[in-house]
């Protein structure tokens, strides 16, 4: 960052103290605008209030009381507060999970406190904190600016006006005005920076920064449902209008019959609760929004909830080669001057007098407390080799900056020496763009690009340094204006990450492809490309070729082509939209303002967290917080689990009521059957089922063989033939044994109340062991077993235990309409249910090959 540790020196500004930052936060709170995303407890109670299965739960209560058994109106009135209890549990836990999400993900701010630059998320900046702004960043509040270089924000979110301002140093006297106009002191928070960077002073905070004032508050993104929430309502739907069927038919069959209308609607209702699958949009929401918890726990922060469906069908991952594959910690690796070269190893003492000029105009081209990797070593290499000597140069000033641009990659610093007459200009950047700015000869052009291609094939990123001498008194607006003078080649080495190989080999393993886009030479790309163990290695597209191909052209290159050099950011654009209409689910890396146009068309952008811009950030779903791409395989690894125990859980929930849907139905046919279901029977298994689907799935762990397949298809629908089969023939098997075991009773001679309890135990523990067989499809029963899951275990126990109880306390046998069981009824009862478990394997065994 240009001057700004001279600055902070010569001002002397050392920031707030973490007790002013602390006493001002109690006093102002925090920097924040009121969000109308968060739910209140009242808010989630009058939302369950209106949910059907409370509504149906409360009118069997009222049709307990006419037909005058308070007891068993009692018991549902506690149900309905444990359902209640259950869904509000749920939603806290949910909206806790997203809270913490959008406080990770928030746009952060560099800050100076106590003497020390520290990065912090932008709600914990306080009134009177200095902060540092740079291009590409969100102004975190209100503020005026303290000092500036070619400062320029883009105030169009405030004013309307799309033409960035500039910016200039307050005078100390100027009131804070309005928005809009140039050569203001003041910032404003949400602006965003387009040029420059600046040293500024909050002047207000949340509510009372100038989006506070007019009214704008920050709202969570409302996002289109996506084609897996589309599909669950789809298919809760489809069921109650099934369940509403099949309750008219009983209720009627039901009276005519037996002649007893309420109990004719109560047995109804008992249906209806039976066939609606309210669970569906439940598990959506807590698997997605506690997922992208997880993901965050990965190094990996969801902006955007849908996007961690979407990273298990990722078939192509477009990464950027610098701090992503690499370690970003840079270091001098070559300097080559006129054709002789020098590296570190040489380790020569001194250092060659030859190569002086060649650092000392690297480091005058760089900023004097940089934050980009290249510069710091550039800096780090430069004051230990220069060391006493006069290539040093502290008392320069630096006049101006000539920025890199998408038209010239190079950059110029003008700087005034107090014992010279003239400006001194240093230059670095692209070698072509070195080459342009010196206008040299071909001769001269084509021995440099020799060099280049040398050190890029030794897996060096080449920089070019020029330097020039500028006498007039006003400084040109353009680096082509100075007669410039090629002084030499850096070539800086950057480490691949250590997990990075076994990374991509993870990938190929999971049928995902990994394509490498860098600003580097080609020969740099090769180089890491088979340090990597990246497939095709030799074949390169380089960003002039990509400008020149046809969209056509490069549809087809893109198939087999997985490295891309000499890239510009607006060509990764192109590079997504060609992948995207190859089929492939495409995630992109960025970290910069021009990313954004990527990454927002990639159906998973990734912005950098360590060194990407909030506009990246914000143009991306998901933010990589320390820049590694081992975190995005492991996001992937997640992102596939999520999506399994999705469709586990609504697997479960389709097969569980089957049999609960048919026990409610079949028997009123059949006169000299006893009901097996009422209303309390009903909210009981819901009891176990909430929990389950919500709860055991959500915390599973992935399948062994989660990396070991293709992606799945994006348009495959959640219920394919395999799942709904799956679902189906478990909820047959249960349903059958309990028919079975119905009939059985009833030609023993048991009474109705016996008959009941016996079908009733045999029920609950095949849904248990209906979500014991659903905790993994791959896996035989016994090693599911091994496999650690607390949350099932809690279930089995907590739903035993109740199961007893209201077959051995005499009150819940009352209402329950049960009968005590004598030890071989109990014994039998529970070994009834392992029959089922024979089937689930049968049926996973005959089907492993379509789920998997």
């Amino acid at each position: 960052m240009t001057e700004i540790k001279d600055l902070f020196q010569a001002a002397q500004i050392q920031g707030l103290s973490e007790s002013e930052v602390d006493h001002r936060q109690k006093i102002e709170g925090f920097n924040e605008l009121p969000s109308t995303a968060h739910k209140s407890f009242l808010h989630i109670v009058i939302e369950v209030g209106k949910e059907p299965m409370f509504l149906l739960l409360v009118a069997c209560g009222i049709l307990y009381l006419l037909l005058g058994e308070k007891r068993e109106a009692a018991l549902l009135l506690f149900f309905v507060f444990a359902v209640m209890s259950i869904t509000i549990y749920q939603e806290r836990k949910t909206e806790r999970a997203l809270e913490a999400l959008r406080d990770l993900s928030s746009p952060r701010a560099l800050v100076m406190r106590e003497g020390e630059q520290k990065r912090i998320p932008g709600r914990e900046v306080v009134r009177g904190d200095v902060i540092v702004v740079s291009e590409g960043d969100r102004v975190p509040a209100d503020a005026r600016l303290i000092a500036g270089v070619n400062l320029s924000v883009d105030e169009s979110m405030l004013t309307g006006e799309s033409v960035p301002v500039r910016k200039k140093p307050w005078d100390g006297h100027l009131e804070t005005g309005r928005p809009g106009g140039d050569d203001l002191p003041f910032l404003y928070s949400g602006s965003l920076v387009v040029k420059g960077q600046g040293v500024a002073e909050v002047t207000g905070i949340g509510i009372n920064t100038e989006m506070g004032t007019i009214g704008k508050a920050l709202q969570s993104v409302k996002e289109e449902d996506t084609l897996l929430q589309k599909e669950t309502s789809r298919i809760v739907k489809d069921f109650s209008i099934l369940g509403l069927i099949f309750c008219s038919v009983l209720v009627v069959v039901y009276g005519m019959l037996r002649g007893n209308w309420l109990e004719a609607i109560l047995a109804g209702i008992a249906l209806a609760m039976a066939t609606l699958p309210e669970e569906f949009p439940v598990v959506l929401t807590i698997f997605l929004a506690l997922g992208a918890w997880r993901i965050s726990q990965k190094g990996v922060l969801t902006r955007r909830v849908p996007a961690v469906e979407t990273l298990g069908a990722a078939s192509v991952l477009c990464v950027d080669k610098t701090g992503t594959l690499t370690q970003n910690k840079m270091s001098i690796g070559k300097l080559c001057v006129v054709g002789e070269c020098w590296g570190p190893e040489q380790d020569d003492d001194p250092f060659p007098e030859t190569y002086h000029a060649l650092l000392e105009y690297a480091m005058l081209a760089s900023q004097k407390d940089p934050f980009d990797p290249m510069e710091k070593a550039i800096l780090r290499s430069g004051e230990k080799l220069l060391e006493g000597t006069e290539h040093l140069h502290a008392n320069w000033a630096l006049v101006r900056e000539y920025p890199l641009s998408p038209e010239l990659l190079a950059m110029s610093n003008v700087w005034h020496s107090p014992d010279r007459l003239s400006w001194e200009i240093a230059a670095k950047g692209a070698p072509e763009a070195i080459v342009d700015l010196c206008h040299m000869d071909e001769n001269a052009k084509a021995q440099v690009e020799k060099w280049v291609e040398k050190m890029a094939d030794e897996g060096l990123r080449v920089l070019g340094v020029a330097k020039a001498q500028f006498q007039k008194e006003k400084l040109p607006d353009i680096q082509h204006d100075f007669y410039f003078e090629f002084v030499g080649l850096v070539g800086l080495l950057d480490p691949v990450r250590e997990d990075v190989a076994a990374s991509i080999q993870s990938c190929y393993s999971a049928g995902i492809r990994t394509i490498m886009i860098t600003g580097d030479y080609p020969g740099t790309a090769k180089n890491i490309a088979r340090t990597i163990g990246l497939r095709n290695p030799d074949a390169v597209i380089i960003g002039p070729e990509l400008e020149n191909m046809t969209d056509q052209v490069l549809k087809e290159k893109i198939r087999s082509v997985n490295i891309f050099a000499r890239v510009v950011p607006e060509q990764k654009l192109r590079i997504v939209e060609a992948l995207k209409s190859n089929g492939e689910v495409t995630a992109m890396t960025g970290d910069g303002v021009n990313d954004a146009p990527a990454l927002k068309s990639a159906h998973i952008g990734i912005a950098m967290g360590g060194r990407g811009t909030d506009v990246a950030r914000e143009s991306a779903a998901l933010v990589l917080v320390d820049d590694d791409f081992s975190s995005i395989v492991k996001a992937v690894r997640m992102g596939r689990r999520i999506f399994d125990n999705i469709r586990k859980a609504l697997a479960f929930v389709v097969a569980v009521h089957v049999p609960i849907a048919g026990l409610s139905l079949i028997p009123v046919f059949f006169k000299e059957w006893p009901l097996v279901l009422f209303p309390v029977h009903i909210v009981f298994l819901e009891l176990i089922i909430d929990p389950a689907c919500s709860v055991v799935f959500e915390a599973e762990q992935e399948e062994e063989n989660i990396m070991d397949r293709k992606p799945r298809n994006p348009l495959k629908p959640l219920f394919d033939r395999a799942t709904v089969t799956l679902a189906v023939l478990q909820g047959l098997g249960v349903l059958a044994l309990a028919l079975g075991v119905l009939i059985a009773c009833v030609f023993a001679g048991f009474s109705p109340e016996k008959t009941r309890t016996i079908t009733f135990a045999v029920l609950v523990l095949s849904n248990l062991g209906l979500i014991m067989t659903n905790r993994s499809w791959t896996q035989g029963t016994l090693t599911i077993f091994k496999i650690p899951n607390k949350a099932f275990w809690l279930v089995v126990a907590g739903a035993s235990l109740m199961l007893i109880s209201t077959m051995s306390i005499p009150i819940f046998r009352q209402i329950f309409h049960f009968s005590s069981l004598d030890f071989m009824d109990g014994v039998i009862t529970f070994l009834l249910p392992l029959l089922s478990l024979m089937w689930f394997k049968l049926i996973k065994l005959f089907l492993k090959s379509r789920l998997s």
